[in-house]
């Protein structure tokens, strides 16, 4: 998987919230939203697309630390052997307000909609690509 580098994702154009949104757990498994949301804002800047799309993956599978580790290789392996959608698919800038931005190193940090930062990427700052995130409905 290549990483992205130097683009910001700004929230979709049918984003049903104005502001950011923390995402909450329905059911007694938490969704993919809220294991991004605090994988991400736990350590901004930490994780590559890779590191949190293998890390989200654990966490829904249930694993222990202990079992994660051990079988670590193995389940890289079988969840890279088929491409995975980029963060422009995700449900955080496609329903809960939130810019990503992925640095020059690839690594990922989230912005709130109304933050000064976010701002400042969505308007190509640091030289970022700009890029939308995915609407939720097709136009028509």
């Amino acid at each position: 998987m290549k990483p992205i580098t130097n683009t910001f994702v700004v929230v979709a154009s049918d984003c049903p919230t104005p502001t950011a949104v923390v995402p909450m757990a329905k059911a007694e498994s938490p969704t993919i939203a809220v294991i991004q949301y605090e994988l991400l804002t736990g350590k901004p800047y930490a994780m590559t697309l890779e590191d949190l799309i293998f890390a989200t993956h654990v966490r829904k599978l249930g694993l222990s630390k202990a079992e994660m580790k051990s079988q670590a290789d193995a389940i890289r392996a079988a969840l890279f052997a088929k491409s995975h959608p980029c963060m422009r698919a995700s449900p955080l800038p496609k329903r809960y307000g939130w810019g990503v931005h992925h640095d020059s190193k690839g690594l990922i940090a989230l912005y709130a909609a109304e933050s000064p930062e976010y701002r400042h990427f969505a308007a190509g700052g640091d030289g970022v690509e700009v890029v939308p995130a995915m609407r939720s409905k097709r136009a028509g």
